[in-house]
């Protein structure tokens, strides 16, 4: 008998991801303060057609039956978030000790199911409050983020081992102040944007100290990181394109991953962002570059590259016909999962991973047997999961894979109009139905291995 292939390690770790802001609801209930995105949805045209927060997928309510509903998938391990304005609705001050119960029975619900929680203090829910003094642009909300850190880890702690202190630092700073897409919907200078890149920065270095003070025996942390612009991809696996990719790899991390893992900005950011640059105190970057166990990525897509001319380093352009997910930015390339952890390994020396999020937005249809055959995402999720095979058995200590998401939910400025979740929910009803590629994920999770 021949051994079964692209089998993972034992210890693997497989999971789902869901968010706060997206699937919880309850945007004004028991306490809970006003989020940017609850501001941002408020004003008409941002969000697509008029999509709000305000009762997303009801998670605040049917917790437990969302419980069940992994566990009858074998799915035992949920990333989740903590929305901030639940814990402190003002951004500081006073806790809100209902939004604090309410996780308490979200963490209860999940260990009775045999779920493993992984907690992310911040994805993107941001207390108004706190956006009306300046937001990430100003100092004082990193400070803000310390002592709901320190809350939600001296709470939650004596079950949550596994944290995530921030998620996608380079998407909510750059569409949020630089672009203006995203909540808060600003455009400011590369100056004030740099600055709000450093106090994010600053309150990962906060969380890390918090769950190292109070996370107590066996807490472990880490940030999850997205690239943008996307991982390079070799277009060649050849010595020069390989040394390409690298190359604009570090150079497009360096703001990020340089304080993270070299405790420094890299020179030739400093260099090109001149009057520009952010203001660092003295302590930050100690703070900013304490050890994590682990970096989280969020994969989606890549970029192919090749070394051009005069030594630089050339992005080919996608053709129209290039498969793509239902997003414009949602190109399909596999690839991804192996070079976005091969880079971050062999550039900034970072040692274990874990792959946060991966999936894809896709039109889904539930047919006349109340089935949803979503062929697509099944083929997108297995694709990419033989590549993240490839730097596992190379070497790369890539621990475990969480799909994105777990639930179709409100995709931020896009509304209720794209769909990520392996499992299709119904709005209007709140039916859950679990997707083709839920039940496969499910039976590779049973398996340990792709099939």
């Amino acid at each position: 008998m021949t051994t079964p292939s692209y089998r993972f390690p034992e210890d693997f770790v497989w999971g789902a991801a869901a968010a706060s802001a997206q699937i919880e609801g309850a945007a004004r209930e028991d306490g809970k303060g006003e989020s940017i995105w609850d501001r941002f949805a408020a004003t008409r045209g941002h969000i697509a057609n008029g999509d709000t927060p305000a009762t997303a997928c009801d998670h605040y309510h049917r917790y437990e039956a969302d419980a069940a509903l992994m566990a009858d998938l074998a799915i035992r391990n949920y990333r989740l978030s903590i929305a901030w304005p639940r814990i402190f609705p003002s951004g500081d001050g006073p806790v809100n000790p209902r939004g604090l119960d309410f996780y308490d029975r979200l963490i209860d619900s999940l260990l009775a199911a045999g779920i493993t929680p992984w907690v992310t203090l911040f994805h993107w829910d941001l207390p108004q409050a706190l956006e009306d003094r300046g937001g990430w642009l100003v100092r004082s909300t990193a400070e803000a983020f310390r002592p709901y850190a320190e809350t939600v880890v001296k709470r939650l702690g004596d079950r949550v081992k596994n944290w995530f202190t921030l998620n996608e630092i380079p998407c909510f700073i750059g569409k949020g102040y630089l672009e203006g897409e995203f909540a808060p919907g600003r455009t400011e200078s590369a100056r004030a944007v740099n600055q709000g890149y450093h106090h994010a920065l600053l309150a990962h270095g906060y969380a890390v100290s918090a769950v190292r003070s109070h996370g107590g025996s066996g807490a472990r942390v880490g940030l999850v990181h997205n690239h943008l612009p996307p991982p390079q991809i070799p277009v060649i696996e050849t010595d020069e394109h390989i040394a390409a990719a690298r190359a604009e790899y570090e150079r497009s991390n360096g703001q990020l991953m340089g304080p993270l893992f070299r405790g420094r900005y890299p020179e030739d950011f400093l260099s090109a962002a001149g009057a520009d640059a952010p203001q660092v105190e003295v302590g930050d970057l100690a703070g900013i570059a304490q050890p994590m166990d682990f970096l989280g990525l969020n994969l989606y897509s890549g970029d192919f590259v090749r070394a051009g001319r005069n030594g630089l380093t050339e992005r080919l352009a996608f053709p129209r016909q290039f498969p793509q997910g239902d997003l414009p930015w949602l190109n399909l390339t596999p690839q991804v999962l192996y070079w976005g952890v091969r880079h971050a390994a062999e550039v900034f020396g970072v040692p274990s991973f874990y792959i946060t999020e991966h999936g894809a937005a896709l039109a889904d249809t539930i047919n006349a047997d109340g089935e949803v055959i979503d062929l697509d995402r099944r083929e997108v999720m297995r694709s990419y999961l033989v590549e993240l095979h490839r730097a596992v058995r190379e070497g790369y200590d890539v621990r475990g894979y969480f799909a994105w998401s777990l639930l179709d939910n409100f995709e931020w400025a896009e509304g209720y109009a794209k769909r990520f979740g392996i499992v299709h929910v119904d709005f209007a009803t709140q039916k859950r139905t679990p997707k083709l590629s839920a039940h496969w994920y499910s039976q590779v999770i049973r398996e340990n291995r792709l099939l």
